[in-house]
This record gives structure tokens, C-alpha cells and sequence, in this order.
């Protein structure tokens, strides 16, 4: 009977410290695995952000949004090994007024390069310039207000004539205008080398095919590229 209560409480010293070692076990894993997590976390944290502010245009209408110029410049930073996110805040039909509206709500993240590109549909419309001109300054000085180190990228941009010589004229000097006094970056022409050409626009001769897209991309990465490559 002794010997068996001897086993017995043997048996239990053995059971208890096998289940402390599991437990311990546990909390180290359970400890490794929320190191790893905050280890992703902490390096998404850390990824600058390029935030693509526009229209039909950035948000790649009538194709997957793969196609469009935003996302074909997250492959490439990653193909260079540049830690970069990029977000496409792109919205088919937008505005300069309409992005100033949701501007607010855009500007709650850390945004370390903004690109703007808006005011395309404000010309088409026959908006008056000095409202597209108002519209494009206030949405670079909210920028700015939230953090002056943003570097801001200004898509130029080109309309048809059928508002008129005078309004295409001064249409396309507005954005290096605003280039200049805001000493902003500008991409010339967005559409460089896509515009006008049947085989790389949709239906609507308006939005570029995905073979546009990677032209666009590249009109953009031309300005963009100096930013991002290390100093």
C-alpha cells in the first residue's frame, strides 16, 4: 500500500511538471507567434506610402485595377526592392470639387508621396478654369497642412477643343502654373504618348487599354523614379 501511494504521488509530480513544461511550451509559442505578427506589423508600419489621388484615370476604368498605372508601379518598386505601398484612391467621374470633398478622409493616413491627379472631367465639362485652378490649390495646401514633408506630384493634363482654343490653351498651362508657384512635381502629360491613339484607348477614345496603362506608368515612373531611388 506504501509503495502504491509512493507510485502514486511519483505519478503526480511527473503529470504536474509535464504539464507545467506544456504550458510553458504554450506561452513561448503563443509568445513566438505574436513576435512574428508585431514583426509584420511593425514592417508594414514602416513602408512609406504613395497615395494615387484622381479619377477614371488612376482607378483604370474598364479593366482590372492590376492594369492600371498604380498598381503596375507597386510591381515595379517591388521589383527594385523599394519598400513602398501603394494605394489607388482613384474615382471614375471625379471632380476637382469632389476630390476636394473627400480629401479629409483621404489625408487620415501618413502619406509620403501624394500624386494628384484630378481636373481631366472638370475640363471636359467646360468647368471654369479658375474653379479647377481654386480646387487644385486648396487640395495641395490641405496636403501640405496635414504634413509638409508629403512629396505632392502634379499630373498635367490635355483636353480636346471643343471648349474652345482659348479654354484648351489655358486648360493645359494651368498645371504647370501650378507646378511652378507650389514648387510641386509635375508629370507634363499624363497621357504622353497614349492620347489620340485608337489601339491604346477603350471604345470611349477617352481611357487607356492596359497596354496604355504601362505607357502611363512610365510617363509617371519618369518623375516619380528620383524620388524614391535612395539618396
Amino acid at each position: 500500500m506504501r509503495k502504491l501511494l509512493k507510485f502514486s504521488y511519483f505519478f503526480l509530480v511527473l503529470l504536474l511538471i509535464g504539464c507545467g513544461e506544456s504550458k510553458k511550451q504554450r506561452q513561448t509559442d503563443n509568445t513566438t507567434e505574436s513576435t512574428v505578427e508585431e514583426n509584420k506589423e511593425e514592417k508594414q508600419t514602416q513602408s512609406k506610402v504613395i497615395l494615387f489621388f484622381g479619377n477614371s484615370l488612376t482607378a483604370a476604368y474598364g479593366l482590372e485595377t492590376e492594369d492600371g498605372f498604380p498598381h503596375r508601379i507597386q510591381l515595379r518598386l517591388d521589383s527594385l526592392g523599394l519598400d513602398y505601398k501603394v494605394i489607388n484612391s482613384g474615382l471614375s467621374g471625379e471632380t476637382t470639387s469632389g476630390g476636394l470633398n473627400r480629401l479629409d478622409w483621404v489625408l487620415n493616413q501618413k502619406i509620403d508621396i501624394f500624386v494628384l491627379e484630378l481636373g481631366a472631367n472638370d475640363g471636359l465639362r467646360g468647368i471654369p478654369l479658375s474653379e479647377t485652378k481654386e480646387n487644385l490649390q486648396k487640395i495641395i495646401d490641405k496636403v501640405r497642412e496635414k504634413n509638409n514633408e508629403t512629396t505632392i506630384l502634379l499630373a498635367g493634363m490635355q483636353i480636346p477643343p471643343n471648349m474652345g482654343q482659348d479654354y484648351t490653351t489655358e486648360f493645359k498651362s494651368m498645371f504647370p502654373d501650378l507646378a511652378k508657384k507650389n514648387n510641386v512635381l509635375l508629370i507634363p502629360f499624363l497621357l504622353e504618348n497614349v492620347a489620340g491613339i485608337p489601339e491604346l484607348n477603350l471604345e470611349d477614345g477617352i481611357h487607356p487599354t492596359a497596354e496604355g496603362q504601362k505607357i502611363v506608368a512610365n510617363n509617371v515612373w519618369k518623375v516619380l523614379e528620383p524620388v524614391v531611388s535612395p539618396k
